[in-house]
């Protein structure tokens, strides 16, 4: 059958390249993707996939739980919870911009302490993942895997992350740095008082953060020939 589908993407592929003067490389380049990727079995595929999100998890840790990995990376760095944005604007205006900078400073600290658990949990909920289909996601968005795990996972890793969390703010006393702000706006009249649930907050912002470098990881191997690190990645992501 799968032949017959083969021979029917050759003609018509042809026909339409022939009556529209398009280039015929690009009918060789995608026939040969075609065929490369249908030759491998569905298991190499899955293993593959797995293998990308392993290597991508462990160097996605490794950045994210160093000093700073999370407060000078821009595009994972906490910020302020949105229910504060307006007690973080008015504590600022009466000059407590130093304190809020710390306490921003303290919940990437949290998040960077609770990564250093990370890897353990997320490549367990890998080995634990089921790919139904693995050539779709392999022929998806360049973070077709990532989104697989986030969305098929991401419920039983907050409940193993959370305690981890609640570990590390305690570590790095976030409490600390928030309750002089809190307090201070909460006296101030006419406010709506806050009192986020920090822990919470933090938690979320760390999966994200984690999934964002995990994504980001998925892309490379799918790019860059160099960042396949072993046999079964070459296998499947050289498939091309």
């Amino acid at each position: 059958m799968k032949s017959v589908h083969f021979y029917l993407l050759l003609f018509c592929t042809f026909f339409f390249t022939e009556t529209q003067g398009q280039n015929l490389n690009n009918w060789f380049n995608t026939a040969s993707s075609y065929i490369s990727k249908s030759s491998l079995s569905n298991d190499d595929i899955i293993k593959g996939l797995k293998e990308a999100l392993n290597v991508g998890t462990n160097n996605s840790v490794a950045s994210a739980s160093k000093v700073d990995g999370f407060l000078k990376n821009p595009s994972i760095k906490i910020l302020m919870p949105t229910e504060v944005k307006d007690m973080e604007t008015t504590l600022r205006q009466m000059g407590m911009g130093p304190q809020c900078d710390k306490f921003i400073e303290t919940l990437n600290r949290g998040a960077e302490e609770a990564s250093k658990s990370a890897a353990s949990i997320v490549i367990g909920a890998i080995s634990n993942m089921t790919i139904n289909d693995g050539l779709k996601l392999l022929n998806g968005a360049d973070n077709a895997a990532t989104q697989y795990l986030k969305d098929n996972t991401s419920v039983k890793l907050k409940a193993a992350f959370t305690p981890i969390v609640r570990t590390a703010l305690a570590k790095v006393q976030l409490t600390q740095y928030w309750n002089p702000l809190a307090t201070t706006y909460n006296k101030l009249p006419f406010v709506k008082k806050v009192n986020p649930n920090l822990e919470n907050y933090v938690t979320d912002k760390t999966i994200d953060g984690l999934f964002k470098l995990i994504a980001n990881e998925e892309y490379k191997i799918r790019k860059d020939p160099a960042a396949r690190i072993s046999d079964i990645l070459k296998k499947v992501f050289g498939a091309k």
